[in-house]
């Protein structure tokens, strides 16, 4: 299967409907599909070839949904980038795989000459804001406006789609390959489980970059539905936004929905259209649920649980489990079940499959699951094993099949639904010449679920605080993933083989609370 199939699809059957509604833009699928046939031709005048990376650092807009099909149209593979990330993050995932042209919007337009100077072969650069094109760059409208339209270049199945980048346990970011097979698979596995269809008006506004979002429009497109897209999330401009286009799906994650939840206009807005909504990056947000469900008792609710490298829906619970009665029995806290094609097990440290009710490590092995890890043989070997792709998650599963996520075996650190590794955030705390050794945990936060907490030691006889700590470590990685909170210490804990004990520097913060995937 190749992924501008349901483009194609659309255009044959549906080319009048509305595809794309953002701001005052509204396109069609004949509009839309025009588009990005000539943009397509544009790239691949500038060269793309067939497996070439393609860039985008923006916010949401019909812009994005054009690059991304433009991009598999003309045979290109997408490296959706991070925008939360410093410019050493961005010019590492563009040099990691070579990526050489990188659309900017006028958001980010500021980074462009940081990049452009530090990036060891500098992309060239495609302006997709509002305005004109800066000097050195070229124009997204004009390269649409001046370049006939191309035929699909019809890649597909196991050609390579795109290259995403998620945190790396080495204190640098992976490149997750995922197929149009890949992708299209988990769309199709969750559809077949939550429908979605041509009816659909969904609203984008989780980030593109991030799987769940581009695995959202993935769908869309398959089915024929229609897109609202917001540039980020804003709860007053959300709520409006709703009852002005008369939205009817969404995904959010929590922290999104509590935001909403509390906003004054949250009682004023008429949300009657919204009938589906999905959450996902927090098994443990009962309070929140019942808060959602008791205000809008119509919503059908579902929770997806998955990662980049499943492209990325492993589990789905779906509205059925979020009733009243599944709430008190305590479904509804469940990830659900392992999707159709997805085979799902939960098995010890020698990989042995542990008794029901068991808590083991999830491991996954189906159609969905990337092709390993650019460029990175040896962690895509550890994550790929026997054909099983192991999570790095805690959990345990119930006689029914049942998954509950318990912990995570993996050091990373969960924010606002945001992933973050230590090892990238230890990284650039250890730049700092004053900082003889240090630890990342997380540590519970109201609002956010965990945050970044920094234990420092310092060289002896070096004056070290807290602010200049975090005012070092936001030269080298994005803003969220910089600690809340630092303490320093005279020594770490550490094992008999000299490994810190992180289990030890977590323990007083966890005490008393039962620790889940935020």
């Amino acid at each position: 299967m190749y992924l501008t199939q349901g483009l194609q699809r659309a255009l044959q059957q549906t080319p009048e409907r509305l595809v794309t509604l953002c701001g005052e833009r509204r396109r069609t699928f004949r509009e839309f599909g025009e588009r990005v046939a000539r943009l397509a031709g544009a790239l691949q005048q500038l060269g793309m070839a067939p497996g070439d990376r393609v860039g985008m650092l923006a916010l949401n807009s019909d812009r994005y949904l054009e690059y991304m099909h433009a991009t598999w149209w003309g045979g290109g593979v997408l490296n959706p980038v991070n925008i939360r990330w410093a410019v050493p993050e961005v010019v590492y995932s563009l040099d990691d795989c070579a990526t050489g042209i990188l659309f900017v919007d006028d958001h980010f337009l500021p980074l462009v000459e940081g990049i452009r100077a530090s990036a060891k072969r500098a992309p060239l650069f495609i302006y997709a804001g509002d305005g004109q094109a800066p000097a050195g760059m070229l124009c997204h409208e004009q390269l649409i406006a001046e370049h006939a339209p191309i035929a699909d270049a019809g890649r597909g199945g196991d050609d390579l789609a795109c290259v995403m980048y998620t945190g790396g346990t080495t204190g640098f970011p992976k490149g997750v390959m995922q197929s149009h097979m890949n992708l299209w698979s988990a769309c199709i596995q969750r559809m077949a489980e939550i429908p979605q269809n041509a009816d659909n008006r969904d609203l984008i506004v989780m980030p593109l970059f991030h799987v769940a979002a581009l695995a959202r429009v993935v769908s869309g497109f398959i089915c024929g539905g229609s897109f609202v897209l917001l540039p980020s999330f804003e709860p007053a401009q959300l709520l409006a936004t709703i009852e002005a286009e008369r939205v009817s799906d969404s995904i959010l994650v929590p922290t999104m929905i509590q935001a909403l939840l509390v906003h004054p206009d949250f009682a004023k807005r008429d949300l009657g259209s919204l009938k589906r909504l999905t959450y996902g990056a927090s098994p443990t947000a009962g309070e929140m649920v019942e808060q959602l469900l008791g205000a809008l008792p119509e919503l059908q609710l579902s929770h997806s649980y998955g990662l980049t490298e499943a492209c990325p829906i492993v589990s789905s619970n779906p509205p059925e489990n979020h009733t009243a009665e599944a709430r008190r029995s305590g479904l509804s806290r469940s990830v659900g079940r392992g999707g159709f094609g997805v085979l799902v097990r939960i098995v010890d440290e020698q990989g042995a499959e542990v008794p029901r009710g068991t808590v083991g490590e999830i491991i996954v092995r189906g159609p969905n699951i990337m092709q390993g890890y650019w460029n990175k043989p040896e962690e895509t070997t550890k994550a790929l094993r026997g054909g099983w792709l192991r999570t790095g998650d805690g959990a345990y599963m119930d006689e029914a099949g049942y998954l509950y996520i318990v912990d995570r075996l993996k050091d990373m650190i969960v924010s606002g639904g945001e992933n973050i590794y230590s090892a990238e955030v230890e990284n650039a705390i250890a730049r700092h010449p004053a900082v003889a050794m240090c630890a990342v945990v997380g540590v519970p936060h109201e609002q956010w679920g965990e945050a970044v907490h920094a234990v420092v030691v310092p060289k002896p006889g070096v004056a070290l605080g807290e602010d200049e700590v975090r005012a070092h470590c936001r030269e080298f990685v994005a803003g969220y993933k910089c600690p809340k909170s630092v303490e320093f210490r005279a020594a770490l804990p550490l094992s008999g083989a000299g490994k810190i004990l992180k289990r030890e520097l977590r323990e007083p913060f966890w005490a008393g609370k039962a620790r889940g995937v935020n």
